[in-house]
């Protein structure tokens, strides 16, 4: 017996239809490919608040191009809200993230997705499960909030943090920083720097898989909207030529989203995050290839909080295609883009047009906005943002004051016991020890707003936020509870950073730092049962980029 062609009649597939009708669905929507409109909507999340108005626009467009929209949703975490013990369950959001799209996507066999994040997780889990599905996708970023203003000054969320430790050292009054809570963060979207989440935004539009400009458009604009609606149409387009993920996910797309994150300085944590991807995608890439890319790579733009730029002025210069326009010879031009253009094309609609994005002939700094040191403090890698940093501190040696947490050294600096020139050593904050890797940025803004962001440095097996600035050095690697040297690190070691020679050293012989490391009796803090124990036992060390194994 032949398969009838009506699919209205089709046996295979009358079982879903019926409970499909049960959503409210009709036969004729049912004909069309039923398209997932994957969201991220959360009440308690900013950058995310405003997604569900985004998910009306995109299903417009859906619906335009032939296609039927399905939503379904995922879960949002905010960095900033989690900080200190939250932040544990932060980066291993990541991993339930993917595989919740994963897992909806396979059990529905949707076609074709458009994927709604804003925040730092959310966009790198999602990119992992559209690696992993390979089926024609389109990215939206959510866009980035208005900057707050206060007495004429410009604030960000970054500004927030750093207010913490100019309260703290005694340089703002109460009335000024409860004027800078409130102000800071005015209403829905990405920060409005260059953190992580802004970061991973211009990595979905560099990889090719979010339209132009969809980076850094803000989050309640009518440019925003007009994206939405365009991101669904775009995924319909995809579908009838076939043309799934992983055609954006090439060794070509990856070096450009590369560059372009060095080139605009953005987060440290981009590393992990392309890491996983990379791994996902099976394409090869390790921390020597981000050092190497970022000696090749200079930096053409900074923002907030490495310059007094925010986000919504990057977009009004020309976003992620000006910043490729000024990398000219670097960008891969043949890597295709979700628009139908190759990034080349993109590109060439923009240029460099002043002093906010340079170009090759002009840039701010000869190399990229991010460099790997290594050495007999970090034999597997670390992570350090050279842009944030002033030049005096690019070549530091101070003694070690060792804090076995971010809560013992948030204490420390509250206390004012930093002494300038010190080297502050904060472990089991890796992705096992931690768990989850929580990011400091609490503490490195403290000691920013402090005033000691130029004597004295960080280092830890944890990681910052992509807002930070200041000699802060992350992802050291292997982290303490994996056995690296810096469980051994003890006060008053001498400790060398020299980011120019990408050297991070405890000064110290192999042989006493071996000696050491077998006297140790490893005690990890208790952790509950649930998916934080099966994230401990089984995450990779941050030069893998803290993957599940």
């Amino acid at each position: 017996m032949t398969r009838p062609r009506n699919k209205a009649l089709d046996l295979d597939t009358a079982y879903a239809r019926a409970l499909y009708h049960a959503c409210g669905l009709s036969d004729q929507e049912l004909a069309r490919p039923l398209v997932a409109v994957v969201n991220s909507f959360a009440e308690s999340v900013p950058g995310h608040v405003h997604l569900a108005r985004l998910a009306q626009e995109v299903k417009a467009g859906i619906r335009r191009a032939g296609g039927t929209p399905l939503e379904f949703n995922t879960i949002a975490i905010c960095d900033g809200i989690a900080q200190g013990p939250g932040m544990h369950a932060v980066l291993a959001s990541r991993e339930a993230i993917a595989a919740s799209v994963e897992l909806t996507m396979r059990a529905h066999r949707f076609p074709a997705m458009v994927l709604l994040a804003t925040c730092d997780k959310v966009i790198p889990g999602m990119l992992l499960a559209a690696a992993r599905l390979d089926v024609p996708t389109v990215f939206l970023p959510g866009g980035t909030m208005k900057p707050g203003r206060v007495h004429g000054q410009t604030l960000v969320a970054s500004d927030v943090k750093e207010a913490i430790g100019r309260f703290q050292a005694g340089q703002l009054s109460a009335r000024e920083f409860r004027e800078i809570v409130a102000a800071g963060c005015p209403g829905p979207g990405a920060c409005s720097m260059m953190g992580t989440a802004c970061t991973m935004a211009v990595v979905t539009e560099a990889l090719g898989l979010a339209l132009p400009g969809a980076a850094t458009a803000l989050a309640l604009s009518p440019e925003r909207r007009e994206l939405a609606r365009r991101s669904g149409i775009a995924v319909m387009r995809l579908l009838q030529r076939r043309k799934t993920a992983r055609r954006f996910f090439t060794p070509q797309a990856l070096e450009n989203a590369i560059r372009t994150v060095l080139a605009v300085a953005g987060s440290t944590n981009a590393v992990l995050h392309l890491l996983a991807l990379a791994h996902e995608a099976g394409l090869p890439l390790s921390l020597a290839d981000f050092d190497r890319l970022s000696r090749e790579t200079p930096t053409l733009a900074k923002f907030k909080p490495s310059s007094s730029a925010t986000i919504a002025q990057f977009h009004r210069a020309g976003g992620v295609p000006t910043v490729l326009a000024g990398l000219g010879r670097l960008v891969q031009g043949r890597a295709p883009t979700v628009s139908g253009q190759t990034i080349q094309e993109v590109a060439r609609n923009s240029l460099p047009t002043g002093p906010l994005i340079r170009s090759l002939l002009d840039p701010i700094a000869p190399e990229g906005g991010i460099a790997v040191l290594s050495g007999s403090l970090a034999p597997k890698g670390a992570v350090v943002k050279p842009a944030g940093i002033v030049p005096a501190m690019h070549v530091h040696r101070g003694p070690a004051v060792v804090f076995e947490s971010e809560e013992a050294v948030r204490d420390h600096l509250r206390k004012k016991r930093v002494r300038p020139g010190s080297v502050l050593v904060i472990r089991n904050e890796g992705p096992a020890g931690g768990p989850g890797m929580r990011e400091l940025s609490i503490p490195a803004a403290m000691l920013v707003g402090m005033g000691l962001g130029d004597r004295v440095a960080m280092v830890t097996d944890g990681r910052f936020s992509g807002a930070t600035r200041g000699p802060c050095i992350g992802h050291v690697a292997p982290e303490a509870a994996a056995g690296g040297p810096i469980a051994a690190v003890k006060n008053g070691d001498l400790i060398s950073i020299d980011i120019p020679r990408r050297k991070l050293d405890i000064l110290i012989s192999a042989s006493e730092i071996k000696r050491r490391l077998k006297k140790i009796r490893r005690s990890r803090t208790p952790i509950p049962p649930g998916f934080l124990r099966l994230y401990a036992e089984r995450v990779s060390g941050a030069e893998l980029g803290a993957i599940l194994r």
